[in-house]
């Protein structure tokens, strides 16, 4: 899928990759590429395995080592997703509030942002306009649920278990996507963590307690 991750503050260079890792990667990528390239030719429906594993130049067990489902050629790149949207929380600037800087990274999200770009413009529409993609997608989002309730429970210096930690971490998620259809999205992203903001106040401090 195209890059759906926000701009973030500079990281320490990650660890170079061996050649096993770099070729499975590009293989990875190149399947992915394939696929979606094909989607958006012809639809989700109209294509099979077969042709994505032929058009990449791959065995069809090659396909399913790196993509075990077909819904998931479509979104290749959800590890990264993750780990951005956790690192909004645990980088966030000292003094800013867990819900303030889920807002700042929501507010950057390409599901925001991406009237300019033809390319994710379509992907949004191929995911939209197909029921599998549309559920698949969802019930994926959702999933970076206990991840990001996890670390939540951490910053705020609350209980592993806290339901509160989940349900900020439910609504955070959901937040982008239900202003997708809003006249002014980011005005009604905002306003989500307007909320979400006044309810955590009553729960955790803004600022991290020293460790």
């Amino acid at each position: 899928m195209p890059d759906t991750t926000t701009d973030t503050a500079p990281t320490a260079a990650p660890a170079p990759q061996g050649r096993r890792e770099r070729k499975k990667a590009a293989t990875r990528r190149a399947i992915a590429d394939a696929a979606l390239h094909l989607f958006l030719q012809r639809g989700y429906d109209d294509v099979g395995i077969r042709e994505i594993a032929d058009a990449a130049d791959v065995s069809t067990t090659t396909l399913f080592k790196h993509f075990p489902v077909k819904e998931a050629l479509v979104f290749d790149e959800e590890d990264d997703v993750e780990a951005a949207l956790l690192a909004a929380v645990r980088e966030r600037p000292e003094g800013q509030s867990v819900p303030a800087a889920l807002r700042e990274h929501a507010l950057r999200s390409r599901l925001l942002t991406a009237d300019g770009d033809p390319r994710f413009a379509a992907f949004l529409r191929l995911v939209n306009d197909t029921p599998a993609l549309r559920d698949y997608h969802q019930n994926m989002w959702l999933r970076h649920t206990a991840a990001l309730a996890h670390v939540i429970a951490v910053e705020g210096g609350l209980p592993a278990d806290d339901p509160a930690c989940t349900a900020l971490a439910h609504f955070a998620l959901v937040a982008p996507r239900a202003a997708q259809g809003h006249d002014d999205p980011r005005q009604a992203v905002t306003r989500a963590f307007e909320l979400l903001e006044s309810g955590w106040s009553t729960l955790a401090p803004t600022r991290r307690q020293p460790s």
